[in-house]
């Protein structure tokens, strides 16, 4: 099982846009000396939470910043953009970084069905990427879905499909089914290629993982009642209204919260449910020294579940160096 981080440049109160944005930034560098795959930047507009707004600005940035981990959008709103300039973009990541970069894209924004299996067709066109063409091996099409609209193209094209379990827990099973069962073969990848989005939040307690995912919660809890705002950097469910209660437990499903040796343990077998070779992480909580330590944990735990995937020995909690791969191909 493959590890990999999907980050949103969250806003914490108090702190400035620019200011998440370089943590963002040194989050990656984080990830990848634990060993992570890939990390993905996210495409949001017009909200105080979510810094993030051009994902191919920021993967320039992580790709800048990093050496060799596999950096790309999670996802461009294809819906927003030309394919054309949304390939161009791509195009010219890829050649300052060849093999490193991967095109994620969302239907967010679409004009509906149609016009974005018209877009995507003619992105994976202008790439070079659909069936039949000789293809390149220099940057990789990802389709991102939440329900099962999603999966049955990205199996027709040949492309990469990631599922988002962190806005629908309910989907999963049946768009990754859908999408193995239907691959068709294409230029970049001979077999079906999957992963799992999920939100995850981990300590070294389950106590302090309760309280660090509580500023998560009633963000979103709030967001989900219409006041989108930045991330508050603590709270505590006893000063929420009751909305924000009955709001946040309703979304209790999309966490994984807890020890890291319970959460390593939580991720390996809904990965093992689910078929998916590969789990993406994201962890939005205010304070960027917990997401590092969350990351870092879960990579510890589960390179020990794995101990024949590693080769080097795992960063130590707190401590920014080197650690193994935990992924095999």
């Amino acid at each position: 099982m493959r590890l990999s981080v999907l980050d949103q440049s969250p806003i914490a109160a108090g702190k400035s846009k620019a200011e998440a944005l370089q943590e963002t930034i040194t989050l990656a560098r984080a990830a990848e000396e634990d060993g992570y795959h890939r990390f993905w930047l996210a495409e949001h507009h017009d909200s105080p939470g979510f810094a993030g707004t051009t994902p191919s600005l920021m993967a320039m940035a992580v790709l800048e910043a990093t050496t060799g981990i596999t950096v790309g959008s999670g996802g461009v709103l294809l819906g927003l953009h030309e394919p054309w300039q949304i390939a161009e973009s791509f195009d010219i990541l890829a050649a300052l970084h060849p093999g490193r970069v991967n095109l994620g894209v969302g239907r967010a924004g679409s004009g509906g069905t149609d016009t974005f299996n018209e877009k995507i067709i003619e992105l994976h066109a202008r790439l070079g990427l659909m069936p039949g063409m000789e293809g390149r091996d220099d940057v990789d099409i990802w389709l991102l879905g939440a329900g099962t609209g999603s999966a049955p193209l990205a199996a027709a094209i040949g492309a990469g499909y990631a599922h988002a379990h962190f806005l629908n827990t309910a989907s999963g099973s049946s768009a990754l089914a859908n999408y193995r069962e239907n691959f068709q073969p294409g230029p970049v990848r001979g077999k079906p290629e999957s992963l799992l989005a999920i939100r995850v939040i981990a300590a070294s307690t389950d106590a302090e993982a309760q309280e660090l995912a509580n500023p998560v919660r009633l963000w979103r809890a709030r967001k989900d009642l219409g006041l989108d705002e930045p991330f508050p950097v603590s709270t505590s469910p006893a000063t929420w209204s009751s909305q924000e209660l009955r709001r946040s437990e309703n979304n209790e499903t999309r966490l994984i919260v807890g020890a890291a040796e319970s959460v390593a343990h939580q991720l390996a077998t809904l990965a093992e449910e689910l078929g998916v070779e590969e789990l993406m992480i994201s962890t939005p909580v205010p304070r960027l020294e917990d997401r590092i330590n969350s990351n870092r944990l879960i990579a510890r735990v589960l390179a020990r579940l794995s101990p024949a995937k590693s080769s080097k020995p795992v960063a130590q909690e707190g401590a920014v160096s080197a650690s193994p791969r935990f992924s095999h191909s």
